[in-house]
């Protein structure tokens, strides 16, 4: 969008009824005079003078009715162009990279995500036959439908971005969108430190311990960060080594050469043709990797993801939805469970401590920061509990202006028992890395 269309924004309510049945009616009278066929085959560049000049003389007939101003034109010829070639309203949401999550509850209520915070945009559909559409026109791209007998579907954009949308009678209210974004500047570890998301010895011992090949989980809620932690911890591996991913959707972006990506994929309208993550485990460790990394493990592949981590395959990388280490080997149990194999409980417990090394548990705080909270070791099993230690934590002290979380990242003071390992392996870490304290304002 021009910026002169961006400042016209300020002085135009979207949101009027007179604004969108003039934006309907140009569009409907375009498609009416355009040669459809013709304009598919076009790119966008190419179609847009003629497009803008037939606007142009519409909009002067429609000036007795709607007088608009020279840039309340520019606006509207935008909006009608990403009517025709884009994905309508929410096309200057996806050009601005402040934007992290668009979440469409209704088609006249349309939020995103900034910094980790909600806020309400006046961005609007006509109603919700203009949004259904829009999904439509989303999803038909990689093959798929959405319609009553099929009213929830997962789909990407070509930048990436990640779109689910659900539709009535499922969703009361009229469809339902929401899309997640991934930034195109990817970030590196040490943007971490710099936004203090971690410490400078919280990553180097991370790093320490992937180029050590420990099995590492990654918890955390929803938007928490866990996908772009682990971008970024894939960063340690060795270029050398042959990695193969596994993803319901694929969200992660490794930097090195000898990388596989796999995905699963859904069943079709007939029920048939699933591909599940478990198939995907089990067929990638025929494909001789050194390391697996599955981009979530949320059901029955949890045991066959344990069973790679403990049959040569270590170093190996996923994540989990949880709120604290403790919880995501609680959540590895049930999901275990699920393979429905009837194995003993504690037979269960002792594979996940034998074969996850370490937890970092990432955490989007109150004032939409985020931060890893938690470096735990997985130590052993006492009894019928897993054993585990915190290395590294983040303490909250307090609330500052704005809202803003005060705390402070510290080492607890105990030394991983995997210490010994990454000397082993030649890494030696500086003795006062787990004294280190750093206050956070």
């Amino acid at each position: 969008m021009s910026l002169m269309a961006q400042t016209a924004r300020a002085g135009l309510d979207m949101r009027t009824s007179h604004y969108q049945e003039l934006k309907s009616r140009i569009h409907q009278e375009l498609l009416n005079r355009l040669n459809l066929d013709r304009l598919t085959r076009m790119r966008q560049e190419e179609a847009e003078p003629e497009i803008r000049n037939l606007i142009v003389a519409m909009v002067e007939r429609e000036s007795s009715s709607m007088p608009l101003s020279l840039y309340e034109r520019e606006a509207l010829m935008s909006d009608v162009i990403n009517e025709l070639f884009g994905l309508g309203p929410l096309e200057a949401l996806l050009r601005d990279p402040s934007v992290s999550d668009i979440l469409v509850n209704r088609h006249d209520r349309v939020y995103v995500e900034r910094e980790g915070k909600l806020e309400e945009t006046d961005i609007v559909f006509k109603d919700d036959r203009h949004l259904l559409q829009i999904i439509e026109r989303i999803v038909s791209v990689v093959g798929r439908r959405i319609d009553e007998s099929s009213p929830m579907v997962d789909a990407r954009l070509a930048d990436g971005s990640r779109v689910n949308a659900i539709i009535p009678p499922l969703a009361l209210d009229g469809p339902v969108l929401s899309i997640r974004r991934f930034r195109t500047d990817r970030l590196g570890a040490n943007d971490l430190v710099t936004r203090e998301s971690w410490t400078q010895p919280m990553l180097e011992f991370l790093q320490a311990a992937i180029s050590c090949r420990l099995n590492l989980i990654v918890s955390g809620g929803t938007g928490a960060g866990k996908t772009t932690l682990l971008n970024i911890l894939s960063s340690f591996i060795g270029a050398h080594e042959r990695v193969v991913t596994i993803e319901d959707a694929a969200e992660l972006a490794l930097r090195q050469r000898h990388v596989v990506r796999l995905e699963t994929r859904p069943a079709n309208i007939e029920g048939k043709g699933a591909v599940r993550a478990r198939e995907l485990v089990v067929n990638a460790l025929r494909m001789r990797p050194d390391r697996i990394i599955v981009g979530e493990v949320r059901s029955e592949e949890a045991l066959d993801m344990l069973q790679a981590m403990n049959t040569g395959h270590d170093g190996s990388l996923t994540t989990v939805h949880a709120n604290t280490p403790r919880d995501a080997l609680y959540r590895l149990d049930t999901m275990v469970a699920m393979a429905n194999l009837n194995i003993p409980e504690r037979a269960i417990r002792a594979q996940i401590a034998s074969a996850v090394n370490l937890i970092v548990q990432v955490s989007r705080l109150s004032d939409g920061t985020r931060k890893i909270t938690n470096i735990s070791e997985v130590t052993g099993m006492e009894g019928d509990i897993i054993t585990m230690q915190d290395i590294f934590l983040f303490e909250r002290t307090g609330i500052g202006p704005g809202g803003k979380v005060i705390g402070r990242f510290r080492a607890t003071g105990i030394r991983p028992k995997c210490s010994d390992r990454l000397a082993t392996a030649g890494i030696l870490l500086r003795a006062d890395m787990f004294e280190h304290v750093k206050a956070v304002a």
